[in-house]
């Protein structure tokens, strides 16, 4: 019975979607930081509490859905909905959490913690109001990706990191978000509204065109980070990984509006084979060119 308990709780925190928080370790790395162990070791640390928070995040969110998830095709599966999970329990687990987490976050740095807060408090509100409203739901959902990366930021003595990353992750969040709303519209048809109010305010064409203008957007402005930015490679050697992020994005593209997938990025992230060598390729590019190449 406990174990059984245990495991809904840990379903009901998505293990598989704090792969999000990974935008975290972006400052860590793109200042040259990730061999530097104290930074590391208090990065890690912010990492894990982004990871718990965002479970909390969810066990909040699943009990003020847990109606209109049992009417959802999958979502009624979800521990809350389905009634494996009592709603006290998942309150009581909750809210221990976030009296446990940020104590920590604020004894890690005041910026972290007021970040962490920050965070927190958002996604209360986007769950409870803003996730209805058409547009602000997904510009919310990249403020939340553009404190991650605040959060990595704070962390640590920041001494190379560009602004310009702030602009990349802002657009492929909002990408990434689009796509998902796209998938969702295209999965669910007619029945979208009622299983996300929000969907009534989008149409497919207006979707796609809003994928193409911020799909455009983040390959030019990571483009423009790449041979503009300071403290970069004198060479520009990080124009190398352009193709890379190109083709990611086209990838994703291709699994939303042809495969018609996209429904949960970090189920793609997690399963798709192509989309995993690219950004592994991606990534062992960017340590090569960081970390063995003079800069600037």
């Amino acid at each position: 019975m406990i174990m059984s308990m245990i495991r809904a709780l840990i379903k009901t925190m998505r293990p598989r979607q704090w792969t999000k928080n990974a935008f975290v370790l972006a400052a860590l790395v793109f200042d040259r930081q990730l061999t530097h162990l104290p930074a590391a070791f208090r990065t890690l640390l912010g990492f894990i509490l982004f990871c718990l928070i965002s479970g909390a995040v969810y066990i909040f969110n699943d009990i003020m859905d847990a109606e209109a998830d049992r009417h959802h095709p999958q979502k009624r599966l979800r521990p809350i909905a389905s009634g494996a999970l009592p709603i006290p329990t998942a309150r009581g687990t909750a809210i221990a959490l976030v009296l446990i987490i940020f104590p920590l976050a604020f004894y890690l740095s005041t910026g972290f913690g007021l970040i962490l807060s920050a965070y927190f408090l958002l996604n209360l509100a986007y769950s409870r109001w803003l996730k209805h409203i058409p547009i602000l739901d997904l510009l919310i959902i990249a403020a939340g990706f553009v404190l991650r990366v605040a959060g990595g930021v704070s962390l640590i003595q920041v001494e190379r990191f560009s602004p310009w990353l702030y602009v990349v992750t802002t657009l492929l969040a909002l990408y990434i978000g689009f796509g998902k709303r796209r998938a969702e519209l295209s999965e669910l048809a007619e029945q979208a509204n009622a299983h996300r109010r929000v969907l009534d305010g989008y149409t497919l064409p207006f979707l796609d065109q809003s994928i193409t203008i911020v799909s455009s957007s983040t390959i030019i402005a990571y483009s423009l980070y790449t041979f503009s930015a300071p403290n970069l490679p004198s060479n520009h050697l990080m124009m190398l990984t352009i193709p890379f992020v190109l083709y990611g994005i086209l990838r994703y593209l291709y699994l939303v509006q042809v495969e018609g997938s996209g429904g949960s990025p970090e189920d793609l992230l997690l399963t798709d084979r192509p989309l995993q060598i690219t950004i592994l390729l991606w990534g062992i590019a960017v340590l090569v060119i960081f970390y063995s190449i003079p800069m600037k």
